[in-house]
């Protein structure tokens, strides 16, 4: 009966596992791109940035304003990544991330707000819906975005900066990591995306308090060698903690 409880409550645990949707921004080759730029996500499922080079961000907007935050023109807070910038993360064998739940699947529209990098066509859309309206396609949004006449982050400034390696720790990182199948969950809230960093699990969160279609957001340092798959599922240490307990007992 021992053995029955544990392995269920384990079971339920792994049930409850969710799948993580990785979208590298930028490159290698430093592009100015987010890869793949139009993905469908489950409600519940996560959604992980991974910042390859340079220095971007991911903000989020509205259909009809992009390149402008969402809190400009709507009661919507919307998520914002801070700058990533990846010279810094990469010296010490690190990949920056920002991580996303979405909670419904209402279109969600992403930019960075780095120079001129929106307008040049660095957008992309979560569960895009053009069976319920045509029009508001991916590529209607860059074409949109192209005529922006500004590229705006959180508080109505631009940012000029280059694109380049910049040092120091990278804004809006929370502690933890998440890279592969990782355990851990994600608990508690900050406002903005701010913290620091460190740590072996996610502790902390960023929250995106009133943003349809996300709940959550935290941001990480992961580990090169844990930045490589496109798809993965993060399931939670108790349940981990719970199939070791049911195979030891058996």
């Amino acid at each position: 009966m021992q053995f029955t409880t544990l392995a269920l409550s384990a079971l339920a645990g792994l049930a409850s596992a969710q799948t993580v949707h990785v979208v590298s921004v930028s490159s290698s080759n430093a592009s100015l791109t987010f890869s793949p730029d139009n993905l469908q996500v489950p409600a519940g499922d996560m959604i992980q940035f991974q910042f390859r080079a340079g220095n971007h961000s991911v903000v989020q907007s509205n259909f009809d304003n992009p390149c402008t935050p969402i809190s400009m023109h709507t009661n919507t807070t919307g998520i914002f990544s801070g700058y990533q910038p990846v010279a810094a993360s990469s010296a010490m064998g690190m990949v920056p991330t920002y991580t996303i739940m979405v909670s419904d699947t209402t279109p969600l529209w992403f930019y960075c707000s780095q120079g001129k990098h929106c307008q040049a066509g660095m957008v992309m859309v979560v569960n895009e819906n053009t069976a319920k309206n045509a029009t508001r396609s991916l590529e209607n949004f860059k074409s949109l975005a192209k005529s922006a006449t500004a590229n705006l982050a959180p508080g109505g400034t631009a940012q000029e900066g280059t694109s380049g390696s910049t040092g120091g720790s990278t804004g809006g990182s929370t502690s933890g990591s998440t890279g592969g199948s990782t355990s851990g969950t994600t608990n508690g809230t900050t406002n903005g995306g701010t913290g620091t960093s460190g740590g072996d699990s996610p502790t902390g969160t960023a929250s995106a308090t009133g943003t349809p279609g996300t709940a959550t957001a935290s941001s990480t340092n992961i580990p090169v060698q844990a930045a490589a798959s496109s798809t993965y599922i993060m399931s939670s240490f108790a349940s981990i903690v719970g199939v070791a307990a049911a195979l030891f007992l058996l």
